[in-house]
């Protein structure tokens, strides 16, 4: 990408809208960076920002470019990007591209794919996108603490042409674990939490912002990118007094339909929606998360400005997006490989296999281990892989979730069609990088393994993922 395609990318970027939604978490300097060797920079390094309103002192996080969510990388499809990415923390640390089918390379998983990058030093990461859609990139060392203190941003892919609308706007979505002084608190190896649902902030933001008002037209349409970084919260999204159109998952379009309930959106996981704004000026309706049906919380509110109504957009359903090249599995002859996934606090896991050895769980609890796929508890990013396939060959993954707890399972370097779902019908032939499974529920997805390397595959509830449900799947 030469300086002359960054500047008109930026231009685009200013024009497109999404510009003023995110403008007071993305200056304009960090778009990308006048370096002929690299498109983007991104500096990790300790920074402040303000969670809570004064007079609680700004919150120290761990960010990129000292704002988190990190700036947006707007990318296009089959144009290669270079990202050079500085570590002034006192930890090593990658960056890994979440749904971005990259070489195995540049994956960003430590150990695996890449040495950490120590702190004083810079990796330039150097891939070309083949998707376009929404992504995000986020620390992958120790990445429940990284990801915790805010290391993390989104990413857009542009589609060829731009869908009709007239905002298109980005909702990081995150929790926070904070203190009575606004700071985050460190037991990131809180065995209750680990063995439970994970890390649960008390403090959400938006596009790390305590929620304010979104500032409407009546007769606009949006486009609304949701991207879950939170560690471990799943938010049930209820848009009240507008009709909801889904035409993205993770990334990835789908024929666009209405959700039958709320948007359900694990983490690590994207949704992509159209929405029209139908209410008049002066108006006001409530975002809410359902998620814990018992007590309902408040997101944010959609304001309608005191102003002339836009014309209205045709009612009729929205034509959606152009497809990715994904290629599609050949179910005749796959190899079927059964995901078992289990463990925790209330589960039946008696015994797992830890470095070889068989332990009772009391024994793993005490090495703060919990977390099993198939019997087997991770205690890093091992390079002995849970299976091996050859490249070009259809895989289908079969879930059973024997816990008592949530799991958002990712792959790295694929996407995966869901076959079925024990639960969420919706989701049935939607490719995905993040299928999310409650408690004793399954499902089939299936992938063409055709990108070679050893490839992460884990819960995105990090703590999960920390206490040992990760494994590596080998494309050969």
């Amino acid at each position: 990408m030469t300086k002359q395609d960054r500047l008109y990318a930026r231009r685009n970027f200013l024009k497109s809208g999404t510009a003023a939604a995110l403008l007071p978490w993305l200056p304009g300097s960090l778009f990308a960076a006048g370096d002929d060797e690299f498109d983007y920079q991104l500096t990790a390094s300790v920074s402040g920002i303000r969670l809570a309103d004064e007079p609680f002192p700004e919150t120290k996080t761990w960010s990129f470019n000292r704002q988190s969510p990190g700036p947006l990388l707007r990318l296009r499809r089959g144009e290669t990007v270079r990202v050079a990415v500085k570590n002034e923390l006192p930890q090593e640390l990658t960056v890994h591209w979440h749904g971005l089918r990259i070489t195995n390379a540049m994956d960003g998983v430590p150990i695996l794919t890449q040495p950490p990058i120590t702190p004083g030093d810079t990796f330039v990461y150097r891939y070309t996108p083949p998707d376009a859609g929404t992504f995000w990139y986020h620390s992958h060392v120790n990445t429940a603490e990284q990801v915790g203190r805010g290391l993390y941003g989104p990413i857009i892919v542009e589609e060829p042409e731009a869908p009709p609308v007239d905002r298109d706007l980005v909702w990081v979505l995150d929790d926070w674990k904070l203190d009575q002084r606004a700071q985050i608190v460190a037991d990131f190896d809180n065995r209750r939490d680990l063995a439970r649902a994970g890390r649960l902030g008390n403090t959400v933001t938006i596009n790390g912002r305590i929620p304010q008002s979104l500032s409407v037209r009546a007769g606009e349409r949006l486009r609304l990118r949701l991207i879950n970084a939170a560690n471990a919260r799943i938010f049930a999204l209820r848009f009240r007094g507008h009709r909801t159109l889904v035409i993205a998952r993770d990334g990835q379009p789908v024929d666009p339909y209405e959700p039958g309930g709320p948007v359900v959106i694990g983490p690590a996981q994207r949704f992509d929606l159209i929405f029209d704004m139908t209410g008049e000026p002066g108006q006001r309706y409530s975002v809410i998360d359902v998620n814990y049906p018992q007590s309902p919380s408040r997101l944010t509110d959609i304001e309608y400005l005191q102003q002339a109504r836009l014309p209205d957009k045709p009612a009729g359903d929205y034509p959606g997006l152009p497809r990715n090249n994904i290629p599609q599995p050949d179910l005749r002859d796959p190899l079927v490989q059964p995901i078992v996934l289990a463990g925790g606090d209330l589960g039946q896991l008696t015994h797992a296999q830890l470095g070889g050895q068989r332990l009772e769980m009391t024994r793993l609890y005490l090495l703060g281990k919990m977390w099993a796929i198939n019997d087997i508890v991770n205690t890093g990013y091992s390079d002995t892989p849970l299976f091996a396939v050859e490249r070009g060959k259809t895989v289908i993954l079969e879930f059973r979730n024997h816990s008592a707890w949530p799991h958002p399972m990712h792959l790295h370097g694929h996407h995966f069609q869901v076959l079925e779902h024990s639960r969420d019908r919706e989701v049935t032939g939607k490719w995905l990088d993040t299928v999310l499974l409650g408690p004793e529920e399954s499902a089939r997805v299936a992938f063409v393994a055709d990108n070679p390397g050893d490839w992460l595959f884990h819960c995105h509830i990090l703590g999960h993922a920390r206490a040992g449900m990760m494994a590596v799947i080998r494309v050969s």
